[in-house]
């Protein structure tokens, strides 16, 4: 379907230009990344990509907690940042509750831990109101606004209901489930209906986009036009799909440089002849941290040839300690770590290195040069840009290999260049593992050369300017003039 256009191969040579019209571009998303700071993830280093390339302004919170209420802004090169603080009341509500409670487990089609609070709601309509209020402020008539992420579905509607008549874009970094499970959100309709505002929805994959596309039409009455759905208050809106990129030069440069760094030198003499397995992953339920674990466990429980010649380095950052359910998750794998480590551990070999803390990404970048395998095996991701940046980090004479996890949103874009499992399937898990280990060289080269053509051709600048050239797009002529339209506010 048209609606559901997937940039790929055939599509159209981007604009390096972005689309850029006469307007500044503004990027909005819930946390502004400092400048200078070295462990940002996925969005933030993808806005910040684009804004140095083209220029503009980046504006949300700035992470910290306070009871302050103006807004800074400073230059740095490029970019504008103009960020505020948030109230502990106002963090508790919108961020730790209806976002990362309500939201997030939702997105991730984990319902059973769906939480629903009414203030919540409230404080999470509060918050999105104050973004819009500071972006109306900022905004000029040509300016373009590029929303990101579920923190701020609202804000479109919001900022429409301001006047602006600015082309408006949002893109969703999480996966989408399908709309019988979207429907379990409370006020669903009043809620995800205000997406409609926006002239364009972006999403990571054909199946978040398809789930996008018949929530509206199911749900909503929404009718399909030749370019996009029309809503039934007028408003026109296009689903695209845009698999969001990385920078492989900058990553293999980056690679190269850290072969070398100390952090690099040690682990690999911590090593000596054991191949290193490693995984990266922010502490959360999606990742499948236990499961992966498991089936760590079941590849050494059946291959008794790997003791002392696979080590797994498992770098998972803790977050969202104030959520119960990511504090249940920490004692699980902790558990489990332990657990393999006792049983198969030698004096001279740890089987699993469970690190708590992140590092920087030119850290990273040599521990992914160094790796023989990759772990990447959610149980549902938006993207999971560690599959990509692993591949951009090897070394093209002796690459490592991706086992990836047929429920990452990467999987669409590389299931022939990485072993793709079910990371409910222990054993299955297992035997890719073995099997990476053992790959030989011919075809580890040969994945990773296809992978490569892969990330070049959808890197980073090639997203950004897909979406924009998109977004520029004038609606069709029976759409409501300007964009006025605005689904009503959530009644909280």
């Amino acid at each position: 379907m048209e609606a559901m256009t997937m940039y790929r191969d055939d599509a159209p040579a981007p604009d390096e230009n972005y689309a850029s019209g006469s307007g500044r571009l503004i990027v909005v998303s819930n946390r502004v990344m400092r400048p200078g700071a070295t462990q940002a993830g996925g969005l933030a280093q993808a806005v910040l990509c684009l804004l140095q390339h083209r220029g503009g302004s980046w504006m949300g919170w700035s992470g910290d907690i306070s009871n302050d209420d103006a807004v800074a802004a400073s230059q740095d090169g490029p970019i504008r940042y103009v960020t505020w603080d948030l109230s502990r009341q106002d963090y508790d509500a919108y961020y730790a509750e209806y976002a990362n409670r309500t939201l997030w487990p939702l997105l991730h089609g984990r319902t059973d831990l769906m939480a629903f609070e009414r203030a919540a709601l409230q404080g999470y309509l509060r918050v999105n109101e104050r973004f819009a209020e500071r972006i109306a402020r900022e905004a000029g008539p040509d300016d373009i606004v590029w929303i990101h992420d579920y923190h701020l579905i609202p804000l479109a509607s919001l900022l429409r209901a301001r006047g602006l008549r600015n082309r408006i874009g949002f893109f969703l970094h999480t996966p989408l489930p399908a709309p019988r499970t979207l429907v379990t959100l409370p006020q669903h309709r009043a809620m995800l209906g205000l997406l409609s505002a926006c002239d364009l929805i972006g999403l990571q994959t054909s199946n978040d986009a398809r789930a996008m596309q018949n929530y509206l039409i199911g749900e909503l009455d929404a009718v399909e036009e030749s370019d996009g759905l029309r809503l039934p208050g007028g408003e026109f809106t296009r689903v695209r799909v845009f698999p969001i990129g990385i920078d492989p030069p900058a990553l293999a440069e980056m690679a190269r440089s850290a072969e070398n760094a100390p952090e690099t030198q040690q682990l690999r003499s911590s090593l000596g002849r054991s191949n290193l397995l490693i995984g990266v992953d922010r502490l959360d339920y999606s990742k499948g941290l236990p499961q992966r674990l498991r089936a760590f466990r079941h590849l050494l429980g059946n291959n008794p040839q790997l003791s002392g010649k696979a080590t797994f380095l498992q770098v998972t950052p803790e977050s969202r300690r104030e959520v119960s359910e990511y504090r249940q998750l920490s004692r699980e794998v902790q558990r489990l770590v332990g657990d393999i480590n006792g049983h198969h551990a030698a004096p001279a070999w740890t089987p699993v290195r469970y690190v708590n803390r992140g590092y920087p990404h030119g850290v990273l970048a040599g521990f992914y040069r160094l790796a023989r395998v990759c772990l990447v095996t959610p149980l549902r991701d938006g993207m999971n840009l560690v599959a990509k940046e692993f591949l951009a980090c090897q070394n093209g004479l002796d690459p490592g290999v991706l086992v990836l996890s047929e429920f990452a949103g990467a999987a669409e874009e590389l299931g022939d260049v990485a072993l793709i499992v079910n990371p409910f399937d222990t054993e299955g898990c297992s035997r890719a593992m073995a099997r990476a280990l053992g790959m030989p060289l011919e075809e580890r080269s040969e994945r990773w050369r296809a992978g490569m053509q892969v990330l070049e051709r959808g890197n980073i600048r090639a997203w950004c300017a897909q979406f924009l050239d998109t977004l520029a797009l004038p609606p069709p002529a029976a759409a409501i003039p300007d964009g006025l339209a605005a689904t009503a506010p959530v009644a909280p």
